[in-house]
């Protein structure tokens, strides 16, 4: 059926709503518009949905959520009775429609039989990651599209571990899925009646104490704060998101006494009035709380995103201004802070491991290499890290000490398997405060570790390619760049090409090698011939846009930033992107 034809099937069907007819009438003489909400199904990957809120099978609505729940429905009971008894915890952010997708997802699942558990107000994704090892279900779904935008929201998919799908669960989903019809075979009750049959669950606040109970456990120096309590200042945002109560719980079960919150964006609105993305990412998110950090002689502020998974800092540096710092940089940060810690107590484990993605800082290796810790790398994705840490209980064969991305994800402790934004802000609190009694600031921690280990210097560019021209340039860029690949960046030979997707390391000479330990993906790596510095080229898998991380080390953080500026303006060049 083309895009024209389903257009028309949902201004007739029986199954669609007024207010959903209307809005689609209204684009009757735009075809483009027409064609982009209708020229596909949104997709359903390893990360869930994540789309524009609106009609059209390309958008995000009631009627692809219900679908969504239906294929996960059949995904759970084809697991067996228990599993069904078992049941799904249902999560939601701030979002425009959180609340109403959650709903959704409960009146599907509990019309096939499954149980559900759904949360009374919003959550965060760790809280729910948490929620489903608790619980004891055999999935989880959470309603949120992280830090996008918000027009946006998505539909995320847990296992029983509490990590998201892996791919090969996901393709049984989606397989699941896409036997049903969008309309026709979608059933669902309303949430009284799944009351009423016992198959509907709201959990209490005490799921919520026992979250906050083992993210305590993972303090690595509680005297620090205490220490500083009386007179150590931060500021906490949460961006219009679920991080507030979590967040300022957890700092105030810990001793800080001076927490300072963004009252304009302690607010739950999925419009996000105060910021033109709820991103930490970006500085511009910042801009009230580093007035406030001004007029208040803060040296740190620390943001999270709707869902509270991304954690994004400002801190001080020697001149007073206040600087946004990399997810590489923090990460490090956390990295040098948990293993010096563990050493300085003598609780440092012989098998500890930190897992980073490939597009993840360097710093991080040679950070841990100097404690005698190995890293691992895994694909760009939470859910690789999540498969790890749930590889090393079953087989006992690694202590999991931290695991985080570039993108401001960070993890630490194994009571979820996903980012954590909260116990990411009390860990870099109890950073902030342990550098404090030392007489140094968060900047100057990073300076240290700079002065200790190198220079790295990493830069992650995306380049926005919407609707379905962006996906044919998209898949035309990378098709491009394996038939005739670049040979050259900044004056520097490529010397060795990495293919995750045909799983291949190539050299200059035409030799080539497989590439082991990896599922496929659509990432291209190219590393130059100074044997430091390197490109990676990759599609976002939960937004229209192709991304290059760059990365490098030198003598001095201005030399490698300067290289990488080199390399990212020879890229842009070569590969037509601006």
């Amino acid at each position: 059926m083309g895009y024209k034809e389903t257009y028309n099937r949902w201004l007739t069907s029986d199954a669609v709503d007024d207010d959903t007819k209307a809005e689609l009438r209204a684009i009757a003489d735009n075809e483009k518009e027409i064609e982009e909400r209708f020229y596909r199904d949104l997709e359903f990957g390893t990360a869930g949905m994540r789309g524009i809120l609106g009609a059209g099978t390309n958008r995000l609505n009631i009627y692809n959520v219900r679908q969504a729940s239906q294929g996960v429905a059949k995904y759970v009971k084809s697991r067996g009775e228990d599993a069904a008894k078992a049941g799904v915890l249902i999560g939601y952010d701030t979002r425009n429609f959180s609340r109403v997708f959650a709903e959704e997802t409960a009146k599907v699942l509990t019309a096939a039989g499954v149980k559900a558990y759904l949360f009374p107000i919003v959550h965060s994704v760790p809280e729910v990651s948490f929620g489903i090892r608790e619980l004891g279900c055999a999935a989880g779904v959470m309603i949120t599209a992280s830090h996008n935008p918000k027009e946006y929201n998505g539909y995320k998919v847990y296992g029983p571990d509490g990590g998201q799908l892996p791919p090969d669960a996901a393709d049984v989903v989606v397989a699941a899925i896409n036997s049903y019809d969008i309309f026709d075979d979608v059933k669902y009750i309303s949430l009284d009646e799944a009351k009423e049959k016992g198959l509907l669950e709201i959990p209490g606040s005490e799921l919520d104490e026992k979250f906050l109970d083992v993210v305590q456990t993972q303090q690595q120096n509680p005297e620090a704060v205490t220490a500083v309590a009386d007179t150590f200042k931060l500021i906490y945002t949460p961006l219009h998101g679920t991080g507030s109560r979590p967040v300022q719980a957890i700092l105030k079960r810990i001793g800080f006494k001076n927490v300072l919150v963004v009252k304009e964006q302690d607010t739950e609105d999925g419009n996000f009035p105060t910021v033109v993305s709820p991103n930490p990412e970006n500085k511009e998110a910042f801009d009230i709380a580093i007035e406030m950090a001004k007029q208040n002689d803060v040296d740190v502020i620390i943001g999270t995103d709707p869902d509270c998974d991304r954690v994004g800092i400002v801190v001080r540096d020697a001149d007073g201004v206040y600087r946004t710092l990399t997810g590489n940089q923090t990460g490090a940060l956390l990295v040098e802070y948990i293993l010096r810690s563990k050493k300085e107590k003598g609780v440092l484990p012989a098998d500890g491991v930190v897992i980073k993605t490939i597009v993840t800082t360097e710093l991080a290796a040679a950070i841990a290499e100097s404690y005698g810790v190995e890293v691992m790398n895994v694909l760009t994705g939470f859910k690789y890290i999540g498969e790890k840490m749930t590889e090393f209980a079953e087989k006992k064969n690694h202590t999991y000490l931290i695991g985080f991305e570039e993108s401001y994800g960070y993890l630490v402790g194994t009571h979820a398997r996903d980012k954590d934004g909260v116990v990411a802000t009390m860990l870099i609190a109890e950073m902030a405060a342990y550098y404090k009694t030392k007489g140094m600031s968060l900047y100057e921690a990073l300076m240290d570790v700079y002065k200790r280990y190198g220079y790295y210097a990493e830069k992650t560019v995306s380049f926005t390619m919407p609707g379905k021209d962006g996906m044919e340039k998209m898949a035309a860029l990378l098709k491009g760049l394996r038939e005739n690949p670049p040979v050259k960046a900044a004056g520097m030979d490529i010397v060795l090409y990495t293919d995750y997707q045909s799983q291949t390391v190539k050299d200059t000479k035409g030799n080539v090698k497989p590439l082991t330990g990896l599922p496929k993906s659509n990432v291209l790596k190219y590393n130059l011939s100074d044997d430091k510095t390197y490109f990676i080229v990759r599609p976002s898998g939960t937004e229209p846009k192709i991304k290059i991380y760059l990365g490098t080390f030198a003598d001095s953080f201005e030399a490698a930033t300067a290289e990488i500026e080199k390399v990212l303006a020879d890229c842009k060049e070569q590969f037509g992107l601006n």
